[in-house]
């Protein structure tokens, strides 16, 4: 617990460094940061969307491993050749499966190495989302206070009545 207190206190020092650091910028300089920092969050996401979307295929096919492991030899299926397009087909084995692993490439698994490539692949991809959650929360952060301050220094610069 004493390093996540002392995580808050580096995190808020560091949070006040910067805001006295972008204070001293021009409004020329607090435009394009503002303007990157926004860039950058909208880039990151993007990517957590298509991290969602990724997972989301994956613990489909998770599901569809163990569906397909309980369905017994010779029962008759459609077979998905695109997402709208399936063919009728028999199972043949249902203890081995083709696997895709990216770019039109398939490998031959038994049905539990399958299903643990499918975990795997979704552990890993919610780690990648935890992380980008964490890079996107402190990129909003840099937005908003050069924000602030911007909209400060504009408020300062005009003419007052």
């Amino acid at each position: 617990m004493a390093s996540s207190k002392g995580g808050v206190a580096t995190s808020t020092a560091a949070a006040a460094a910067r805001a006295s650091d972008m204070e001293k910028m021009s409004v020329e300089q607090l435009k394009g940061i503002k303007e990157q920092t926004d860039l950058e969050v909208n880039l990151l996401q993007d990517s957590l969307n298509n991290i969602k979307t990724a997972t989301g295929r994956l613990e489909v096919a998770a599901t569809s491993l163990k569906d397909l492991s309980l369905r017994p030899q010779g029962k008759k299926m459609l077979v998905p050749l695109t997402a709208s397009l399936y063919v009728p087909g028999t199972l043949d084995d249902a203890d081995r499966v083709l696997v895709d692993i990216g770019t039109g490439y398939f490998v031959e698994k038994t049905m539990n190495e399958g299903q643990d490539y499918c975990e795997s692949k979704i552990n890993l991809l919610k780690c990648n989302f935890d992380q980008l959650i964490e890079v996107a929360t402190k990129k909003k952060t840099v937005a908003d206070e050069a924000g602030a301050i911007l909209q400060a220094k504009l408020r300062q610069l005009a003419p007052t009545a």
